[in-house]
């Protein structure tokens, strides 16, 4: 730890063991027992080593340590923000695009952010699916040819054994209308021992896999994340990343770059910075859509274009990701003006239609 102080053996999961760890003061346990009562906590020795107790600023700590803040609910956040329950057919499935759907298998975590938009669900009891449960989920997948993606979320997929997941997997690669196959998790960050040789096997598919890792802050990405990940993409799964957009933790411009560029340098693909879901008790982590354009307009050649990640918005009520990003186009008489990244612009005229066949 940033302290000199030996890091914990295992993931502090109640506001008294992180009091222990002298992550949180003792005066402010009464607070964040009440918090821990309600909301699963979880730290992983990987990020509590990452933890500077001497900073109240900590953007490490600000993501999984809980605050006696996430007890204040705000009118405008919700219990379910983005509408899983609505888009439910059968348990552990979510279905609001045509050609993709959610399998949550299990609804355990290897750390509990602060932030999290199934924070109501999530926690260390796990909601594993039963084996009647998963079936069901499995072959609902294979009686809708329409869905193309399967994608593995919940909870953390990469929390099942090697063994369970490469059952799943294989399962789906079996339907021959499955194309992809995408799992989104904070594992390789948040505890990379888990990523072994016999994990990194249960992931190889004769389909496209994709591996979204969630991470926010250039500092998640150690050396034991980045041979986990590398263990990941030898095994063939494409890395992809995604971020939310948090205050505290990536709202400058400095930290944004530095999120993406580490993200780049570890292979993985930025593919999604997203506005905060307002879930309840999270209202501290807002940053306002207005701010968060401006960050990545800023940041538009400055950085190249494979950091470049899509900024959206999930509507609530479960209608979809809205992207929300800076405009540099705007449309005009004759054609459009196009603002330049690098200063300066150009007015695009309209193309003329082309003419009859023959003409001429």
């Amino acid at each position: 730890m940033p302290d000199g102080s030996l890091p914990p053996s295992r993931p502090l999961r109640d506001a008294d063991s992180l009091a222990e760890a002298g992550l949180v003061p003792a005066a402010a346990l009464p607070a964040l027992r009440a918090v821990a009562a309600r909301y699963a906590v979880s730290v992983t020795p990987a990020m509590a080593a990452l933890i500077d107790p001497t900073d109240p600023a900590d953007p490490i700590a600000a993501q999984y340590v809980p605050d006696a803040a996430e007890l204040e609910v705000a009118p405008l956040e919700l219990a379910d923000p983005i509408a899983d329950h609505a888009h439910t057919p059968v348990k552990g499935v979510v279905h609001r695009y045509p050609d993709r759907a959610l399998l949550k298998p299990l609804l355990a975590c290897p750390v509990y952010c602060r932030f999290c938009f199934r924070r109501e669900q999530v926690g260390p009891s796990g909601g594993v699916l039963s084996e009647a449960e998963l079936e069901a989920a499995l072959d609902w997948f294979a009686a809708h040819p329409q869905v193309r993606e399967a994608i593995l979320t919940g909870g953390d997929p990469l929390m099942l054994s090697p063994r369970r997941l490469g059952q799943i997997l294989g399962r789906l690669s079996a339907m021959p209308h499955i194309d992809i196959i995408r799992l989104h998790t904070r594992v390789p960050v948040a505890d990379p021992a888990r990523v072994t040789a016999k994990l990194a096997e249960a992931l190889e598919s004769e389909k496209a896999v994709f591996l979204c890792l969630h991470a926010n802050h250039a500092r998640e990405f150690t050396d034991a994340a980045r041979l986990a990940l590398r263990h990941l993409s030898r095994a063939g799964v494409a890395l992809l990343g995604q971020a939310v957009l948090l205050r505290g933790v990536n709202d400058t411009a400095e930290t944004l770059e530095a999120l993406l560029r580490t993200m780049l340098a570890h292979r993985v693909k930025p593919y999604y910075l997203h506005q905060l879901d307002r879930a309840p008790g999270t209202a501290r982590f807002e940053v306002p859509i207005a701010e968060g354009r401006a960050l990545l307009e800023s940041l538009r050649g400055r950085v190249t274009g494979l950091a470049w990640p899509t900024y959206a918005l999930d509507l609530p009520g479960g209608q979809g990701k809205a992207p929300i990003g800076p405009d540099f186009a705007s449309r005009a008489e004759g054609g459009w003006t196009v603002r330049g990244p690098l200063g300066g612009g150009h007015f695009q005229a309209d193309a003329e239609p082309p003419g009859p066949a023959g003409a001429g």
